[in-house]
């Protein structure tokens, strides 16, 4: 259930950073900032499109069906990330959900006024289609290694770039917690073996694990898997 609109500062979030300032008055009355608590939908698979979302704060996952029962994790979204733009387009329905990991604070647009804010910021726009650049890149590469790396690889892949994108806490834990079962589908595999190879990771004392907690011990030593 979406919570009611919250206070926006008009400044971080990818619209705002990237529209001319005297656009900004503009998405003042046309933007609405929801927030989504832990676990809410924020978009499923076949909804219509109906706007586009960015990421103020907290952290959102993008997925999609793979599979009758099985989820295929294609990124994290967080703050300054654009959320939705995949069902941009004839169709106009999106080909992926979304979903709050966090308590997520959402900038939402609607579709006319996003096209209004294409037509009116060339920079806007160029930021945009670098965002659609990128993105196409990182789902050729995700293509890639589900076809011609093993398990082991994915999962310390998956590992290596939940790092990358969060970072440690002061206790040299990945900042972001992320349940197996969400690690799974991020490097497509199953809940089972990505079990299997945290005990045995543990054992060998490269990764050390406190519930949804991870700490990586040996970053080294999963390169040495990515290498395989």
């Amino acid at each position: 259930m979406r919570m009611p609109e919250i206070e926006c500062t008009l400044s971080r979030c990818f619209l705002c950073t990237h529209c001319i300032p005297e656009w900004k008055a503009a998405v003042a009355v046309k933007k609405k900032t929801l927030l989504f608590h832990k676990g809410q939908t924020i978009f499923t698979e076949g909804d219509e499109v109906k706007g586009i979302y960015f990421v103020y704060s907290g952290v959102v996952k993008i997925s999609k069906q793979w599979g009758a029962e099985k989820e295929l994790l294609l990124r994290f979204a967080k703050e300054g990330d654009v959320v939705g733009f995949r069902g941009l387009g004839e169709e106009s329905i999106y080909p992926i959900s979304a979903t709050a990991l966090t308590e997520t604070t959402l900038c939402y647009i609607p579709n006319d006024f996003f096209e209004a804010t294409l037509r009116t910021n060339n920079s806007f726009t160029y930021q945009l289609l670098q965002v659609y650049a990128a993105e196409l890149q990182r789902a050729e590469k995700r293509m890639r290694d589900l076809a011609h790396r093993d398990v082991k690889g994915r999962i310390a892949i998956a590992l290596l770039e939940l790092i990358d994108l969060f970072g440690l806490d002061k206790e040299n834990f990945i900042a972001l917690p992320v349940n197996r079962q969400d690690i799974a589908s991020f490097a497509g595999t199953t809940y089972e073996t990505v079990f299997k190879f945290f005990g045995e990771l543990s054992q060998a004392g490269i990764i050390t694990t406190e519930g949804k907690k991870i700490q990586v011990n040996q970053p080294d030593a999963l390169q040495e898997f990515i290498k395989m």
